[in-house]
Formats: C-alpha cells, structure tokens, sequence
C-alpha cells in the first residue's frame, strides 16, 4: 500500500507539472505581411469580371483561404506563414501581371493559364529561388522575355506558350539547370535559336514551334542525353541543313521538323533506337531516302512536300506499328510495294494511311488488294493510268474528309432506362460501370495531349485508359473519353468524364478531399512521364452539379478531432515508454558492472524464441533504415537514436539501436526482452522484436507516427493543447504508470522522484524541481 501511494503521489505530481507548464494560446498565425502586399498588388492589376477573387480582401490570404491560394501550415523561421502556389487557372482574369509577384519569395507554383492577361512578363518573377513550375501559356502576353527568368534554378516547367511574346530566347535561359520541360510555342519568338540550350542537361521535352526563328538548328542538341520531344515546326531556318550529329540521339522519341526551310539530304537516324514519330514535311529536302531500318515503334513517316528522289526503301515493309506513311509531292520513282501492308499485322483498331500521290509511281509490286484497315492514295501518279491494273481505279480517286470530333460510345448504357438519372443535377449513366445502369456525378476535365507520339488514336485509347487511371489510383471504370478531336499540332484534345468508385455505399459524387487531391494530381503536373503521350496540358476542371460550390481548404489546416486523439494516444504511449525505459536502467542496475563491446565483433547467438517477439537480422534492420540514414532517425536518448523504418511487410516501426556505451552482456540483453515482452496494455507501445548480431543491439517497437510528448507540449508546437487535452494525457499516463508498477507481471518498482519525472518530462524538470 506504502508502494501504490507513493505511486499516486508521483503520478499526480508530474500531471500538475503537464498541466502548469501549458503555454499561454500562441497568437493565430498569419501570412507575411510582405506576401499580403503583393497578393493585393496583383489583384489590382487584373480585371476580374466574374469576381472569382472577391475574399482576396477578407481575412489572412492563408487562414482564410483566398480562392486559388494553397498555403503549408509550417510556420516559417520568421514565425509567418508563407505562400506557395497560386493557382488561378481558367478564370476568366485580364489586366496585367503586377512586378509585386517577385515578393511571394517562397512560392512553388505560379499558375495563370488560360486567361486573357496581357502586358508584358515581370523580370521580378526571376526573383523567386524556389519557384518550380511557371505556367502563364493560352494568354495574351507580349513583349520579350525577361533575362532574369534564368535565376530560375529550381523551375521544371516553364509553360509561355500560345501568347503573343517576341524577341529572342535569352542565352540566360542555359542556367535553368533542373528545367525538364520549356514550352514556348505558338509566339512570334525570332533570331538564332541559343546553342547554349544544349547545357540543360535535364531538358525532356523542346517545344519551339510556331515561332519566327532563323539562323541554324543547334547541333549540340544531340548531346542532351535525355531529350525526347524536339519540335521545331514552321520556323524559317532557310539555307540551314539537318546536322548530321542529329542520328546521335539517345532518347529522341519525336522530331518534328515540318516546313523549317530546310534543304540537304535526309539524314539517316536509323541509331535512334526509340524514335517514333518523324515529320520532315515541307521543307527542300532532296536525294534520296536512307535505306537502313528506322526503330521498330515507328508510327509516323511524314516525307511529304520536299524534293526526293529514287525508290520507297525496303526498310519500311518491316515496321510493325506504323500508322502514316506520307510522301507525297515529291519526285519518287520505282513501283509501290505491297509488301507494306502484307507483312503487317493489323488489329481491329489499326489503321495504315500511305499518301503517295504526285510522284512517279509507274507500278505495283504484288497483288493491289489491301484489307480495309490500310488506306492507299495514288492519284496523281503514272500508275493510275494504267487501266490493265485490277483495282487501281480504286486508290486514284479523291478520298472523302474525316470526322474531326468523335465520341467514345459505350454500349453497355445502351438498354439503360433513358433520362433515369437526375440530370437537373448533372447525373449520368457510368459508362462501364461494374453496377448496371449506375448514376454518378461526373468530373468534367479538358485535356490536351501538346505533342503525341502517333497520328491515329483508337489503337491507343486503351493505353491511356491505364495510363490515366495508374497515375490518378483510380479504377478504370472510372475513366471515360467522352469525346476527342485533333487540332493543329498535330495536337489531340480530350473530354475526360471522372466518376467516384463504387463503394459499399454506392455513393454517387466524390467527397471533397477527392477532388482536391484530382485536381491537385493535374494542377502539379505530378503524372509519371509519358513518351508514348508526350506533354498534356490541362484545359479546364469544369465542377457542375453537386460540386459547384465546392470550396477547398489549405492543406493542413487546423488540428481534427482525429488528430488530437491521436496525439492523446501517443502521449499515453509516450509516457509508457518512458517508463519502459525505468525498466532497462532498473535491469541495469542488478546486472553489476559490463564490459564494453565492440560493434565489429560476431559472436554465436544464445537460441531464444518468445511468442509474439520477432528476431531480425542486422541486414532486415539496414534495409528498413536506408541503412539508418539520418532522414529516417526520429529521435535520440541516454539508450542511443531511434529510427523510423519500414520491414519488408510494409509495417513502419521504430528501431530503438543501442550506442556502443549503452550495450549489454548478453544475457542481460535478453533478460531485458523476456521483461518487455510480458508488458501488455493498451496504452504500452507494443514490443515487436528485437536484434542481436554483428555486435550490434536492437528493439523494434510499434510506431507512433503522431511525434512525441515534448513536440505537443512544447511552445514550439503548431498549435497549444487546451486544459482538457493536456488533463486526459496526464490522467492516461499515471494509468500507464499504475499498470506498471502495480499490474504488470513482475511489477516494477518506483525510481527516485526527479529521475522519473526527467525521464518521463524533462522539458519540464529543471533546476527549481
């Protein structure tokens, strides 16, 4: 009894010490004052008609969520929150971008797509180390580009495309060291592209076409070692040749070169192992076609409108995934082989389009009767003459026009009751869904492929089904392509529907943190790489019906109930570990003196199994660390450093690994486990294993992913625990303590007033205890 009262009596003491070490309410957090100025500096200079930022003048831009303003509620070292992407895309804003924007000196992501802005760009934008993705294409800017957008060391994305920017491309541009993708297309860009650009070592995809550059094309581009999209289409590099260098792509998927003003020969790039799409149209090539074989993922040979000369090479009988061979208009010679399409084996969704018209075709090699998968044009060749030749009436006339918009039916709605679903509310029938003739909500995405690596879709539209869904973990029921078209590009625009899974609840529209995390996933530009698909670009994120006033919050905003049981749990835990950890000195103490052994040392193991305690290896402890890289170490104590670690299972533990100075004998150390083991209780941090080889020592316990008592207690925290939190973690932690001492089989016996309480708190244990 002398023991449980001395126990209480401890127990309340360091309760009365939790709860009179709770700090004063730390002021609400609030954005920089700077970052404040700027935002309202910018919303100045824009024309917002339909008052899309109408709460940019209510509250704190992070704590009250200003429309198109995502903030991390990590206060920065100055004590103030900071904002890091501004996301306004597709709303509908004029006006001018304001040099203020200079000032959001921590922002990731600069986002105006898709308005009507004009002016011209702020070098001030320049300013901001650790921007990654600037995102101003489908605007109306003007003027030149400003040499200081080459500080961006950090950016990955620069999109200026589809503006009215002149001027050359700055040589500073060759700094941007970690930029993957530069799209700045569709301007009135001129001069001498900048050799300099083949520095950007990490550069992906090229995109300069539709602009007014001349001079000569860079050879030093065939040294990026990672480049695959160089599309350099209708620019006027007249006089200037292909380099010969070009056949040394490594990576290059598509070369587009369309009406450029070239002339020479065309090289041969037959090394380029993954090269896929070649358009050289247009342009005053002459000779005649290399023989070698191009890469078997040839889809598109675009040759047309140039002057060549001699015979349709061997080499394109044996590609089996091309889709368009073009080459008309030029001096071609020699008979037409069948062999193309007879050595090709078609799907129902393959199509073969030979354009061969305007040459010197006089024959046919082999039999003209080609399936109805290939599609062959030969009007205005000699051939077509030649009425003796079954068939050839067929080929040599005009080809009717296609369908530019296509829809995507699905069949399996077709018997569904029709207008059954509430479509005031902007339901529909799912597509392919599991559930028959289900209802759901759809997102509504325009989305467009910039640069993609085939002519003809249907072969392809499963591929980026699964593309689509893998990168969004989204079943594919969920996807459907609505409908499709392509535009001048050649670019393929998409109408993709989302639908929510079908869940036990058959739940009819996506709950909010679904959305966000959508739209998140295509607002970051966070899918894996595509050189099949090449560059998208987001169009729109249309939210009708049930999600119309859908309003997203700041991640991390605020503390849920959830959480702060979470962090009560943990602070239960916490205590009880500590206590834990009583038991080792305890164990200790009846051991006598150790000696100190050496980590390098292997010695045989004393064969112990306990139920429910696993042994690991040192070699499963390295793996589950990263072989104990500091980024994994979660904390350190008099008994060594604690990591994080994950085992092959997938289960996150916490490795407690013992210093050299805290290691035991052996038997001590398994005395320890055996005493651990038969700890059980629900606010006991659960012992899992432990390790006892190559010298080293280990306890692998369950991991508490909330931080620690002190991070909570502590002024330093993100947010103050109020007087009822911090009573239940007293009150768990002297039940936790209780069970020790008084439950547990052996008990433990009580340490000395001022060792437990430094044990337990010492952030609150100091000289005056």
């Amino acid at each position: 009894m002398i023991w449980r009262g001395y126990i209480l009596a401890l127990s309340f003491c360091c309760c009365c010490l939790l709860l009179l070490a709770a700090p004063a309410p730390a002021p609400a957090p609030i954005t920089h004052p700077s970052e404040v100025s700027a935002l309202l500096a910018v919303k100045k200079q824009l024309v917002d008609p339909k008052n899309n930022l109408r709460n940019w003048d209510k509250g704190d831009p992070c704590t009250s969520n200003w429309t198109g303003i995502l903030c991390f509620y990590n206060l920065g070292k100055d004590g103030y929150l900071h904002v890091q992407e501004l996301q306004l895309l597709n709303m509908n804003l004029s006006g001018t971008l304001a040099p203020e924007l200079g000032q959001l000196s921590h922002l990731k992501i600069l986002d105006f797509m898709w308005n009507e802005l004009t002016g011209s760009i702020p070098k001030e934008i320049g300013h901001i180390s650790t921007l990654r993705l600037l995102l101003l294409n489908g605007n109306k800017l003007y003027g030149s580009l400003p040499d200081e957008l080459g500080y961006l060391s950090n950016l990955i994305r620069l999109q200026l495309d589809q503006n009215n920017i002149s001027g050359q491309i700055p040589k500073t541009f060759a700094n941007m060291s970690c930029v993957r993708h530069l799209h700045l297309n569709n301007n009135s860009l001129a001069g001498q592209i900048p050799p300099e650009l083949s520095q950007i070592f990490t550069l992906l995809h090229l995109l300069l076409d539709n602009n007014n550059l001349s001079g000569y094309l860079p050879p030093e581009f065939s040294n990026l070692p990672d480049l695959r999209i160089l599309q350099l289409d209708n620019n006027d590099f007249s006089g200037s040749v292909i380099p010969a260098s070009y056949r040394n792509f490594s990576r290059l998927v598509k070369l587009s070169l369309r009406n450029c003003g070239l002339q020479g020969a065309v090289p041969d790039l037959s090394r380029i192992p993954s090269l896929t799409y070649l358009d050289l149209s247009r342009n005053h090539l002459a000779g005649p076609i290399p023989e070698n074989k191009l890469s078997e993922n040839m889809t598109t040979i675009d040759l047309s409108d140039n002057q060549l000369k001699g015979s349709i090479p061997g080499s394109f009988s044996d590609l089996p995934s091309l889709q368009t061979l073009s080459l008309k208009n030029n001096f071609l010679t020699g008979p037409v082989p069948t062999n193309i399409w007879q050595n090709m084996s078609f799907s129902t969704s393959a199509r073969l389009k030979l354009d061969l018209r305007n040459n010197s075709f006089s024959s046919i090699q082999g039999h003209l009767n080609p399936p109805v998968n290939v599609t062959l044009r030969l009007e205005g060749n000699p051939v077509c003459k030649n009425a003796n030749l079954l068939n050839v009436n067929l080929f040599c006339g005009s080809e009717p026009g296609e369908d530019k918009m296509l829809t995507n039916f699905n069949d399996s709605i077709a018997n569904c009751p029709i207008q059954a679903c509430p479509t005031d509310n902007f339901y529909e029938y799912v597509p392919a869904s599991p559930l028959p003739c289900f209802c759901a909500a759809p997102l509504r995405i325009g989305y467009r492929l910039k640069s993609p690596s085939f002519s003809y879709f249907p072969p392809y539209i499963q591929p980026l089904e699964v593309y689509l869904t893998s990168s969004l973990k989204l079943s594919r029921y969920q996807l459907s392509i609505d409908t499709y078209s392509w535009e001048k590009g050649p670019r393929l625009r998409m109408y993709l529907k989302l639908f929510p899974s079908i869940n036990v609840n058959h739940s009819s529209t996506f709950n909010v943190s679904e959305v966000q995390r959508i739209r998140h996933l295509y607002t970051s530009w966070t899918f894996p790489g595509s050189a099949l698909f090449g560059p998208y670009e987001l169009l729109n994120f249309t939210l009708l019906g049930p999600y119309a006033d859908m309003k997203f919050e700041n991640e991390n905003q605020g503390i849920s109930k959830g959480i702060l049981v979470a962090v009560a749990v943990g602070g239960v835990a916490c205590a009880v570990a500590m206590s834990v950890i009583i038991t080792i000195l305890i164990t200790r103490r009846y051991t006598g003196n150790r000696h100190a052994m050496s980590r390098k040392c292997l010695y045989t193991k004393v064969s112990m199994r306990l139920g429910g305690v696993k042994y690991f290896t040192f070699k499963e402890m390295a793996l589950a660390t990263d072989n104990f890289n500091s980024s994994n170490q979660v904390g350190q104590g008099g008994y060594g450093k604690v990591y994080k670690g994950t085992l092959p299972d997938k289960t996150v533990v916490a490795i407690k690994r013992a210093e050299e100075g805290s290691l035991q004998g052996q038997k001590e150390f398994f005395t320890e486990i055996k005493l651990l083991s038969r700890l059980h209780h629900r606010n006991l941090v659960s012992l899992v294993g432990y390790c006892d080889e190559e010298g080293e020592q280990m306890l692998v316990y369950e991991f508490l992913p909330n931080g620690t008592l002190r991070d909570w207690l502590s002024a330093k925290s993100k947010r103050s625990l109020n007087f009822g939190m911090r009573l239940r973690i007293a009150l768990g932690s002297a039940k936790g303590i209780l069970y020790l001492h008084t439950e547990a089989h052996p008990p433990l016996q009580p340490w000395k007033t001022r060792e437990l309480c430094q044990i337990m708190c010492p952030q609150l244990c100091g000289e005056h205890q």
